[in-house]
């Protein structure tokens, strides 16, 4: 037994030990601790530790072992749900989301998670509205004012995008990563404020190196408005410096990977997987290649669903094949498999579906498995000018792990192996990859975008030619690109910068 001080004082070490990341410890700690108590708040700091290492299976098994002597607790219901959206399981993650709001209608977390759930499944308008009945119980949570100003970020009501971000600021003025969002929606003046107190948030030297990074990177983008190109690749460079520094990137990763994909389809014979109910028209190619306005346009057609970016193939690939070698001696039960898991996935909440797009752009690496486990699947492959699209991946921060982008020698070897994967692909399936180029669609965009629509195997549409009036959802870097018309000006950004590449052109050409 042990006093209820004693576990007071055991329950703060292990809060504080979560707070600076001790999670192993925190998991060991816990584990001890709950053989001499079953106080709930073990139970949700364990399960925290879990989630922070991406042990979620671990997490949801604790949590049904705690529910089954309180299946009404709203912490566990929370957490459980909570785990489950992580690893992308929508389904009972919603489920569990749901049965704690029954329980308690009020409680600001589960609103604010599942609003989070309905943002994913491209639900905007019942995530605002969960994420407003919670800002009703607590109008400076930090987190809901941040997620709101998300959501209507990404269905392009800046207006609102930019109030909820400022708020948020207020909250916490040291929340950098409402100012990297609203350095996306502003065109900044020297006077600036915005502008004026990140320049002074920086010099006061108190953010740690991820908030560095948030602010380098808005800064950036504020000194290129101001048409200062030297000041805005200074702050670029030392955000790029301090991400490759916390990454610690090392390409050859990326080589084995590449290598070992390749090697799969050299050495296997594989018959096609069964033809998949659903048309899934993957759109894909290096990052700020214009895959975002490619699925602006197609999924503006009136019988397309635009999915945008998702990391369930990457995790069905990783799972079933580059991380499970000794489950692949029947090929194509695997391929079904992979088909089931993926169509299940995504048409959770949209069974009706016909077309729907896929616009991750690192899928290029995944197009065998792609075309033999969902064989009537569309590729389309966006291609742009290697110096381009390497300075817009190096300039932009990126949710996720595209460690590669932060550091001009690793995105020319990276741009190399990209380019060679391409050619193995095109070479092992002539024919079925739709190669559409960056510059050639802003110059001729409409026969391009015909030309586009017919490969989809879709009825003409007028509305592709209004791509900028589609109202989905847009949750990545080139949400306001993707929102206008086609212009032609906007191509050689990279030109305002050429006194400062010399080391990104000559890794490109080595």
């Amino acid at each position: 037994m042990i006093t209820s001080e004693e576990l007071q004082k055991k329950i703060q070490v292990l809060t504080n030990k979560l707070k600076v990341g001790l999670f192993d410890e925190v998991i060991m700690d816990a584990k001890r601790l709950l053989k001499k108590d079953n106080n709930q708040i073990i139970y949700n700091i364990l399960s925290i530790a879990y989630q922070a290492k991406g042990d979620f299976d671990s997490s949801i098994n604790l949590l049904k072992k705690a529910l089954k002597n309180q299946p009404n607790n709203i912490f566990f219901l929370n957490n459980i749900g909570l785990s489950f959206f992580k690893k992308n399981d929508l389904k009972n993650a919603e489920y569990y989301f749901t049965r704690a709001i029954e329980i308690n209608l009020n409680y600001v977390n589960i609103l604010n998670n599942y609003g989070n759930l309905k943002k994913e499944l491209n639900l905007v308008d019942e995530a605002i509205e969960y994420f407003n009945r919670a800002l009703a119980l607590d109008e400076n949570s930090l987190e809901v004012n941040f997620n709101l100003a998300v959501a209507y970020q990404g269905i392009g009501e800046f207006k609102n995008a930019i109030k909820y971000f400022e708020k948020a600021l207020k909250i916490n003025p040291n929340f950098t990563k409402s100012d990297r969002n609203l350095s996306s929606m502003i065109s900044y003046t020297k006077d600036n404020r915005h502008f004026l107190n990140m320049k002074e948030k920086i010099l006061e030297n108190k953010l740690n190196k991820s908030q560095k990074i948030e602010v380098y990177f808005a800064l950036g983008k504020a000194y290129e408005d101001l048409k200062d190109y030297k000041n805005s690749f200074q702050n670029l460079e030392k955000a790029n410096t301090l991400m490759n520094s916390i990454t610690k990137y090392n390409i050859e990763k990326d080589k084995n990977l590449f290598k070992k994909i390749k090697n799969f389809f050299i050495k296997n014979n594989i018959n096609s997987a069964k033809q998949n109910k659903i048309k899934i028209i993957f759109i894909l190619g290096m990052p700020r290649s214009g895959t975002s306005l490619v699925e602006q346009i197609i999924s503006a057609h009136n019988e397309v669903f635009g999915g945008g970016e998702l990391v369930y193939l990457n995790q069905i690939i990783k799972d079933k094949f580059l991380e499970n070698d000794k489950n692949l001696e029947d090929l194509n039960k695997v391929f079904d498999e992979a088909q089931d898991d993926y169509i299940s996935k995504i048409s959770y909440n949209n069974e009706n579906i016909l077309n729907f797009t896929d616009k991750t752009p690192l899928n290029f690496r995944f197009i065998g498995y792609i075309l033999n486990m969902l064989p009537n699947s569309k590729i389309i492959h966006c291609n742009r000018d290697k110096l381009d699209v390497c300075w817009s991946n190096y300039k932009n921060q990126f949710e996720g792990s595209l460690y590669f982008s932060n550091n001009f020698k690793d995105l020319g070897e990276y741009y190399k192996i990209y380019e060679d994967l391409m050619s193995f692909w095109k070479e092992k399936f002539p024919n079925q990859i739709y190669n559409l180029n960056y510059e050639n669609l802003i110059d001729n965009s409409e026969s391009s975008i015909k030309n586009l629509i017919n490969f989809c195997g879709l009825k003409w549409d007028e509305n592709c030619l209004k791509h900028h009036e589609n109202k989905r959802v847009i949750k990545t870097v080139s949400f306001i690109q993707a929102r206008k018309p086609i212009y032609k000006d906007k191509i050689k950004n990279v030109s305002l910068y050429d006194n400062f590449l010399g080391e990104l052109k000559k890794s490109l050409e080595d």
